[in-house]
């Protein structure tokens, strides 16, 4: 009987942050009354504070959620066989112009979306996204050094520094195409990624 109450409270709480997930992510962070979120997950307040103590705690566990589902999702695209290491650097990045579109992106932009808004709000919340920004370069990092070893592609600086700034290009292009509301900014990114990684065509 334990094991089901545990499995419901999670299941519960899951369904907390997806939906604060899916409305955060039009909106931000401080637009978001707990009683929209409420309103829209059908729970009651109570039940909310049984599982976050406050609105800060609640971005903190979503910005968490946010970050281990997109790392999963990350390692799997990077992990595929029967391409080359630059093959799948290239899918990923078509799949983050994909998801971080400046229409509806379901919930799967978050990290653009508040980041610069929470970080100066909540420390918690700022050194989760410091964490799962460091997590995504260093993935990125052991691709790109992937690439060069099996030469699918070649690098001037050190793997750290290229997925640095291949990271750091990408999220100021996602910003980018919400006020130019327009994909250019991805074909701008997407061209010097090519550069960077010395990619042909």
């Amino acid at each position: 009987m334990a094991k089901l109450h545990d499995h419901t409270s999670s299941d519960v709480r899951d369904h907390i942050l997806a939906v604060g997930q899916s409305i955060m992510s039009g909106k931000g962070f401080s637009a978001v009354g707990l009683n929209e979120i409420l309103t829209a997950a059908k729970v009651p307040k109570g039940s909310f504070y049984h599982y976050f103590g406050s609105k800060d705690a609640f971005g903190e566990a979503l910005l968490s959620r946010y970050f281990d589902d997109y790392l999963a999702d990350m390692d799997q695209m990077l992990a595929k066989t029967g391409s080359t290491a630059a093959q799948r650097l290239v899918r990923y990045f078509d799949a983050w112009q994909a998801n971080q579109s400046f229409q509806d992106c379901q919930g799967k932009c978050l990290a653009v979306k508040l980041a610069a808004e929470v970080a100066d709000l909540s420390e918690a919340m700022r050194t989760v996204l410091d964490h799962g920004t460091s997590a995504i370069m260093s993935r990125l990092a052991a691709a790109i050094d992937s690439g060069v070893d099996e030469g699918s592609l070649a690098i001037d600086d050190r793997a750290e520094e290229v997925a640095a700034s291949l990271y750091q290009l990408w999220l100021g292009a996602s910003v980018m195409v919400k006020i130019v509301r327009g994909t250019g900014p991805f074909d701008s990114a997407m061209a010097v990624t090519r550069q960077l990684l010395h990619l042909d065509g």
